[in-house]
């Protein structure tokens, strides 16, 4: 029997789980003590700080998995880098993960691989800001280096703007500096995809869904996007350089871009499998589970031959459910629509769970994934789902 070593316990690595299990691998959920349903759905817990690489080795030695693999978040990616590594499994190394969990060395990476990329300043001080802002044009973009989920970012329209975002970004950081990049105005989109034995297995752009904060974050993803498609050959072009800058391998991957005037400009990737429930849309959209061919490529199994070719459903969206208001919430009435194209509303809080207003993906109340023979299929049915949700707050 193949043992994985999953990293991370919270509900977006439980689909992970499920999917490794069902190949008849046990499974190992690693992650700090806390009621995390990870640990309810994995055969054995591991109880480690993720964010210590050192510390996942030591434990992970001790523990001779056959395979390593996180997915949805960035907060173990060093540590998975530094086991697949450290005892030669299928993954991604040590260093493609420290690049791209550290925006400054990602955007090295990509100026040094031909990426076309926002041009970007690391800033330490408020003597390198007042230069570096002298050399942009606003608006600008302020950004902590070491955050995922828009956490630390924010865009700059004025000097003092710049000036009172530079402390904030680097307050949400570990680090001593930021970025300072330039701002790119257009279409934000994203690439899913994996690469095998330095191959890609697939690269699929997505649509995404905006939310406007600080930043535009994403809150959900569509498949197919059409304004995409005259730019796709340049798209994927971009998504390979990234990949490659990156020394990415053996793992899946997601990117972010911006298509400006049908230029797409690469703003960030890592390796793992993005969020907002995009798994579940490669799923519907290549007819396969995606959780179980990450699995398998982490235990060096054979992976689908349908990735990237065959496809099942011509259109399929997700959704993150969120509120606009702060509160505790007392119910949610959903009272959503009998429809064979709604794959499934879910919701990951409670009665009585402190609710926030939406800033980013820590906030979400829960997702909708639905598939359909077009976008205005699924277009519709969103809408109708999201007019029979209501979140009582007090």
């Amino acid at each position: 029997m193949k043992h994985l070593l999953v990293l991370g316990a919270s509900y977006s690595v439980v689909p992970l789980i499920r999917a490794a299990k069902g190949l008849g691998a046990k499974v190992t959920a690693a992650s700090i003590p806390g009621d995390y349903p990870g640990f309810a759905e994995a055969d054995g817990s591991l109880y480690v700080d993720i964010t210590n690489p050192e510390e996942v080795l030591k434990a992970a030695e001790a523990l001779g998995p056959d395979g390593a693999a996180t997915c949805c978040m960035d907060v173990g990616l060093k540590a998975l880098g530094r086991v697949c590594s450290a005892l030669s499994l299928k993954g991604p190394s040590y260093e493609a993960v420290t690049r791209c969990t550290n925006k400054y060395l990602m955007k090295q990476a990509f100026l040094q691989g031909g990426v076309r990329t926002p041009k970007s300043v690391r800033v330490s001080s408020e003597e390198e800001l007042e230069k570096t802002l002298e050399e942009f044009a606003f608006p600008i973009v302020t950004k902590a280096v070491d955050q995922m989920g828009s956490r630390g970012i924010y865009v700059c329209r004025t000097k003092q703007e710049a000036r009172e975002n530079y402390g904030k970004s680097l307050s949400f950081s570990r680090e001593s500096y930021c970025l300072v990049e330039e701002y790119i105005e257009g279409t934000l989109f994203g690439v899913e995809g994996m690469i095998r034995d330095g191959s890609l297995v697939f690269a699929l752009p997505d649509g995404t869904f905006a939310y406007q904060g600080f930043t535009p974050t994403p809150i959900g993803h569509y498949i197919p996007a059409p304004e995409l498609e005259s730019a796709k050959a340049e798209i994927l072009k971009e998504t390979e350089k990234a990949v490659r800058a990156l020394s990415f391998d053996n793992t899946p991957f997601n990117c972010d871009f911006i298509l400006r005037d049908n230029v797409p400009y690469c703003i960030e990737a890592t390796a793992r499998a993005g969020a907002n429930c995009l798994p579940e849309l490669i799923s519907l959209h290549y007819g396969v589970n995606y959780y179980e061919e990450i699995a398998r490529l982490a235990l060096g199994m054979e992976t689908s031959p349908a990735l990237g070719h065959h496809i099942r459903h011509e259109a399929c969206l997700s959704y993150v459910l969120h509120s606009k208001e702060s509160g505790i919430l007392e119910s949610i009435q959903c009272d959503g629509p009998e429809d064979p194209r709604i794959k499934e509303i879910s919701f990951n809080v409670q009665p009585g769970d402190r609710i926030r207003a939406y800033t980013n993906g820590r906030d979400r109340l829960g997702q909708v994934i639905i598939a359909g023979a077009s976008a205005a299929d699924t277009s519709a049915s969103l809408a109708d789902v999201l007019g029979g949700i209501r979140v009582n707050l007090k």
